[in-house]
């Protein structure tokens, strides 16, 4: 494999984008290896964002690195992060520089040699100082900012938090100014003199796909799918389909 979905380490710098400007490259953007892939602007990272369903967060905790799976959300130009109050890891956050990187497998790249293969992707990588929400009203729009983000027209439907249950949850903002984004698309590169092997070559694509919505079974009978559900399996599909 000839590729990697993320940027390459630099020093800690500075967020020296504006909010809705281009991304500028800093000492941890600048993308060290196939630098065409990248992309500086803005719209790109949000589709990559917005399209993801978990993103990861990575920090060092306890004179260690700590990589943690979580659900997020977008509003503008922060990214909120949701998780247990219990968590150790989003606690340890708050104050802290982070990373969250969210990524998108769109193929498998088969070459036909063994080192040109590689994998069709779409990548984000957003560097910042991660703060816990405390106000309510805030921590209000960041649940629902996550909320939305997973299934959008949810929060509508539902009933509000209570107090017992926002004091169980913890919900981080991350500016994401200092921003990298990394993308492959297309067939196989390979070498000129490698074109006529008798090796099949090709992309096998990859996608996300939501299947039947599944009712509660304690649910009464005979009360329909909401359209804002019926929509999720509309939401995904293989790349190009």
């Amino acid at each position: 494999m000839n590729s990697t979905p993320a940027a390459s380490p630099g020093q800690t710098g500075p967020d020296t984008t504006p909010p809705g400007g281009p991304l500028s490259v800093t000492d941890r953007t600048r993308l060290r290896r196939h630098a065409e892939r990248g992309k500086t602007d803005r719209d790109d990272l949000y589709e990559v964002l917005d399209a993801g369903v978990v993103c990861h967060l990575g920090l060092v905790m306890a004179g260690g690195p700590v990589v943690l799976p979580t659900a997020y959300g977008r509003r503008d130009d922060t990214l909120y992060l949701h998780g247990s109050s219990a968590n150790r890891s989003l606690l340890a956050a708050d104050g802290k520089q982070v990373c969250v990187t969210v990524t998108h497998i769109d193929g498998l790249v088969c070459a036909r040699a063994a080192f040109n293969h590689s994998i069709n992707y779409r990548s984000a990588v957003v560097f910042g100082v991660a703060h816990k929400i405390d106000d309510r009203s805030e921590r209000l729009q960041a649940l629902e900012a996550v909320t939305e983000h997973l299934i959008p027209g949810r929060w509508a439907a539902v009933r509000s938090p209570t107090r017992k249950e926002l004091a169980a949850t913890i919900e981080l903002a991350v500016p994401h100014a200092e921003a990298s984004v990394k993308i492959r698309t297309g067939p196989p590169a390979d070498e000129p003199e490698d074109m006529d092997l008798p090796v099949w070559a090709g992309v096998v694509p990859i996608g996300l796909a939501f299947g039947a919505p599944q009712p509660d079974p304690s649910a009464p009978p005979g009360r329909d799918v909401p359209a804002h559900i019926a929509a999720l399996t509309r939401r995904y599909g293989l790349p190009g389909g």
